[in-house]
This record gives C-alpha cells, sequence and structure tokens, in this order.
C-alpha cells in the first residue's frame, strides 16, 4: 500500500527557514512526479510545488523563489527547503505523487508549519 508520511513542520518567525522531508514506501518512488501541497484553515488544498523523477521542478506562483523542491530518489524521499517565510504560508503541508490519472488518493497526516511572531 503507498504510503506517504511528512514531517520537519514546526513554529518559525517571519522570515525564517524550514525544510520539510517526505518519505513514500510501497511505490516505485523514482518513475514518479511528487508533489507538495499545503492547506490552510478555511482554504482548499493547493499545490505548491512539484518534481519530476528526473528532477524537474515547477513552482506555483506565490512560491516567488523561496521555496526549493529536492528529492533522493535512492531514499525514496522529497525535501521542501522553505526560506523567508511568511504568515499566509501556514498551512498544513502534504506530500503526494502523481499517476496517469492526477495525483493518488493516498493523503498522509501532513506536517503543521505555523509562520508567526
Amino acid at each position: 500500500q503507498v504510503q506517504f508520511v511528512e514531517s520537519g513542520g514546526g513554529l518559525v518567525q517571519p522570515g525564517g527557514s524550514l525544510r520539510l522531508s517526505c518519505v513514500a514506501s510501497g511505490t516505485i518512488f523514482r518513475l514518479y512526479t511528487m508533489g507538495w501541497f499545503r492547506q490552510a484553515p478555511g482554504k482548499q488544498r493547493e499545490l505548491v510545488a512539484s518534481i519530476t523523477g528526473g528532477g524537474s521542478t515547477n513552482y506555483n506562483d506565490f512560491v516567488e523563489g523561496r521555496f526549493t523542491i529536492s528529492r533522493d530518489n535512492g531514499k525514496n524521499t522529497m525535501y521542501l527547503q522553505m526560506n523567508s517565510l511568511k504568515p499566509e504560508d501556514t498551512a498544513v503541508y502534504y506530500c503526494n505523487q502523481q499517476r496517469s490519472t492526477g495525483y493518488t488518493n493516498y493523503w498522509g497526516q501532513g506536517t503543521q508549519v505555523t509562520v508567526s511572531s
């Protein structure tokens, strides 16, 4: 069974940094595009960034060069380095995997990111 486990969230002041990790199991990790999503209270889940199996990346406009997505296929792990964090980045962050029909229905517990002074 496919499983994603996110970690690395926490409370950080505006302008601070965090590095999120996502470990995948039950899948041939290197074959698929992976994505980081986030969901703020009262808002829909949105795609933050994605990375192909070969390492090509794509970012949502609101990232504005502050985040870097990466992956280690040998460790079945994806990362999101977040710098210059803003209060509006506060959300639960999730990872998922893209298949031919879209992202899977396997959602982990997420990791909470809170940006506040």
